[in-house]
């Protein structure tokens, strides 16, 4: 079951990441036709982002004690001291450009540019922070790997 929550958790990952680009596309080319798929698929990139917290939480209280007693003591220890230790902080912020993005989507986006250029923001900042989380928990992975497997 752990090796399924491990794949589920940086697949949605993927996914959040994936319709966050969607909608900062959307927003970069807003119009009444598509302002109703911007608001849907914010909705839907904010439960992608609670899915991934949710499962990714459980997979770290449950399981990664494990891994992390291993990374310690492994080749690669900054894999859990850096890379562990930002994420664990920084999915914090993610969570909760997340949640704000549907609400901002509430908004007129087709006549409003100060709503449309937080959106942009919003989404840019969770693209580019989601890609370094996605990075981040390789690193972690390949801690483990480097450390089950020495030299």
């Amino acid at each position: 079951m752990s090796n399924f929550i491990l794949m589920l958790h940086p697949m949605i990952g993927f996914l959040f990441i994936l319709g966050s680009l969607w909608v900062f596309v959307d927003v970069v080319n807003i119009n009444e036709g598509n302002a109703a798929r911007v608001r849907t698929l914010s909705l839907g990139v904010a439960v992608l982002m609670w899915l991934a917290y949710l499962i990714g939480g459980y997979w770290y209280v449950t399981y990664y004690g494990g891994d992390k007693a291993l990374i310690l003591k492994g080749p690669w220890p900054f894999a859990h001291d850096f890379f562990m230790e930002s994420k664990e902080h920084i999915v914090l912020m993610l969570v909760l450009l997340a949640t704000f993005l549907p609400i901002l989507a509430s908004n007129d986006i087709v006549h409003s540019k100060g709503v449309r250029s937080v959106m942009l923001w919003v989404t840019g900042l969770m693209i580019v922070v989601g890609i370094y989380m996605e990075g981040a928990g390789a690193i972690i992975s390949m801690g483990t790997r480097v450390a089950l497997f020495p030299k």
